[in-house]
């Protein structure tokens, strides 16, 4: 069985080593090319080396065992650091609309360099390896961070194409495409930072299982005719699983030890056959 927690932090190191060196290289040609597009993709880099970083502290919280003090485990750790993460996005978001709208009032133009396009290219490159291995990982186990992590490199690809697109249009002496080239990659950084967000506090306010989990749970116990009825069906998340509780409701002439022992098949079968679901805990009634 893959161990989630050890992907996660072998995936957030890659994505530190591959950030720090594509802001470190970005920064220093944005500098002397006066980009500001190139400047707003350097500090996207660097925000995601703070982001990988975050992300592995909060995996490593997570990875914990449950104790006394805490019975369900740390799960829930993962999205507390995930709602830092979308916070911290959002900052860096409505600094580069400020620093954009500043450039285009004192008409800084960008200075065309042949190196504005090796780095472009070799950060596409370099993200997309980034993005296949984490969504690899994705596929093979539910985690937030690493879902997280594989769709920003994904949108550092389109971000830089358009980065891309900006140093050659100044070749013809087209400035405000740079310009726009920024506040598209604020207005991105911020939709991607409200979606993390969003996904995190739906987790720590206690949100639901869905629908089609809920569904899948449902139809494993139709399977079992000795089961009438169900009622008060409740679901706490825990990390990226969920517990759940619900009654079932039994031929009240049946023995104490065969419906009990109903209810734990059950709760087996679903934990077997559902990965969304860490405890399954069923109260018996006689009907």
């Amino acid at each position: 069985m893959i161990d989630r927690y050890q992907e996660v932090k072998k995936a957030s190191c890659l994505s530190m080593v591959g950030n720090f060196f594509l802001g470190v290289i970005k920064g220093i040609v944005a500098l002397f090319t006066h980009s500001q597009a190139m400047l707003a993709d350097a500090f996207n880099s660097l925000s995601d080396i703070l982001s990988s970083f975050i992300a592995f502290v909060g995996n490593y919280i997570a990875s914990k065992p449950s104790d006394e003090d805490h019975n369900l485990g740390h799960g829930k750790a993962e999205y507390i650091y995930s709602l830092f993460i979308s916070f911290m996005m959002i900052i860096l978001s409505l600094k580069l609309f400020r620093d954009t709208l500043a450039t285009f009032w004192t008409k800084s133009h960008v200075q065309f360099s042949v190196w504005l396009i090796v780095v472009c290219l070799v950060t596409i490159s370099v993200k997309l390896v980034l993005y296949w291995y984490n969504k690899h990982l994705a596929k093979k186990m539910p985690n937030v961070l690493i879902e997280a992590s594989y769709k920003d490199h994904r949108n550092d690809c389109v971000i830089t194409a358009f980065n891309l697109i900006s140093a050659l249009l100044s070749l013809a002496h087209i400035y405000i495409f740079d310009c726009l080239v920024c506040l598209g990659i604020a207005l991105w950084i911020l939709i991607e930072a409200l979606k993390i967000l969003k996904k995190s506090y739906d987790v720590l306010m206690d949100k639901s299982i869905s629908g089609d989990t809920k569904n899948k749970v449902l139809e494993i116990i139709k399977q079992y005719p000795e089961v009438k009825k169900i009622n008060h069906f409740n679901s706490t998340p825990v990390g990226y699983q969920y517990q759940i509780s619900f009654t079932i409701f039994v031929n009240g002439q049946m023995s104490t030890f065969d419906s009990h022992a109903i209810a734990n098949n059950l709760e087996k079968e679903i934990g077997e056959k559902i990965p969304e679901i860490y405890l399954v805990i069923i109260h018996v009634n006689p009907l």
